[in-house]
């Protein structure tokens, strides 16, 4: 195993992490873990060096956390830093932070949290978790010992990335969606390198996309691996793409599967930072080009259609939709578009044309939003 610098902590993590969000479950049923298999599949991970681990008061519906205390029992607990995260979008008051945190260190058999997450922050959750105090409860709790350092996960727009990141020197560490497809996309490259500029470690999540850069592949993308003078699985080209990167302190990778375990640990054994050739620098980029190539809308999210007078999300649901094409996964996209709030979907589109002049895309957006809502509209879903 590979270890990584991570931030202003004299600590070094694994470069791979083991993320509790994809565990091997029982019939298909996200809320019943398969706790034999999944046992043995982190339990290999630790005992082949991976030191940190991650999961969330949501995961599995509610059951990755409670798991992952009983996992690490037997001196497995302190072989590792853990990290969860508070469900910033269900905390109602101030008296949220300790009731959530409480029920955390007891589902995970702990006394402390090691890296604590508010997750999920944006441009409209971090104002209200900020206005209600988590920072001054934050600090007394890490003097209490309940948790030792604090960071935030992310989905937003780098602006709003930026934001965040300024608006608090207490942040050691942040989570950020990034692979070889998102660099400009979320907090993008711009926002790793801020970041790490700021003096905070990163955590990359996502790496293979929830595992649409590693199936499914068009044939295009396909033969483009195949020209790389080194030959290895679309799993590991993407994994090695994010190792790349020295601003990287930890990949998480959602392993549902002993094989992953062993190829991901395998893969973070030949990691590091700048060891891809220019050659297979460009190969990557090839293949990024090949899958853009795949998008039907020539959406680049510059966001200047928005705001949409009647509310619609447009660049998000172009997004989705974009996604089905791309990687032939419609049933991950629709799922995504259900998470939607009603008012920000396609179907709210009155066709009032607006946005037309907006973008410099000329993209002809009513016609493509009834599409989308035709496409990724389900029952439950609008």
């Amino acid at each position: 195993m590979k270890y990584r610098a991570f931030g202003r902590l004299d600590w070094q993590p694994s470069a791979l992490g083991f993320g509790a969000m994809r565990l091997p479950t029982i019939g298909g049923d996200p809320g019943k873990i398969d706790e034999p298999e999944a046992t043995r599949m982190i339990r290999y991970a630790i005992d082949h060096g991976v030191n940190y681990v991650d999961t969330a008061y949501t995961y599995h519906e509610g059951t990755s956390e409670p798991f992952v205390g009983r996992v690490l029992q037997d001196g497995y607990r302190e072989r590792v830093k853990l990290a969860t995260k508070l469900p910033c979008w269900l905390v109602k008051g101030p008296e949220d932070f300790d009731r959530y945190l409480n029920e955390q260190l007891e589902r995970l058999q702990t006394n402390h949290i090691d890296f604590y997450l508010l997750h999920g922050l944006n441009a409209t959750s971090w104002p209200k978790m900020r206005d209600l105090g988590v920072i001054r409860w934050a600090e007394k709790t890490i003097a209490g010992g309940r948790i030792r350092h604090l960071g935030f996960s992310f989905h937003d727009n780098y602006e709003a990335f930026q934001q965040i990141v300024d608006d608090s020197g207490l942040w050691l560490f942040c989570q950020i969606q990034y692979n070889l497809m998102d660099i400009e996309h979320q907090a993008g490259t711009k926002g790793l390198e801020y970041a790490a500029s700021k003096g905070l470690a990163v955590v990359v999540m996502e790496p293979i996309r929830g595992g649409l850069l590693a199936q499914n592949l068009p044939p295009g993308v396909q033969e483009i691996w195949d020209t790389a003078p080194k030959k290895r699985t679309p799993a590991d080209w993407a994994l090695q793409w994010v190792w790349n990167h020295p601003e990287v302190s930890v990949v998480l990778s959602g392993m549902s599967s002993m094989e992953q375990v062993e190829q991901n640990i395998a893969s973070a054994g030949e990691s590091g930072p700048g060891t891809l050739t220019r050659e297979e620098l460009s190969v990557i980029a090839r293949v990024r080009e090949a899958y853009r190539q795949l998008s039907r809308i020539p959406c680049t999210d510059c966001r200047y259609c928005l705001p949409c007078p009647n509310g619609v999300s447009i660049p998000s649901i172009f997004e989705c939709y974009n996604d089905a094409m791309v990687y032939g996964d419609v049933e991950r996209a629709k799922l995504n578009y259900g998470w939607m709030e009603e008012k920000e979907r396609a179907n709210q589109c009155v066709e009032c044309e607006e946005c037309l002049e907006k973008c410099p895309q000329q993209i002809e957006i009513p016609h493509w939003l009834a599409k989308a809502d035709e496409l990724l509209a389900q029952e439950g879903t609008g």
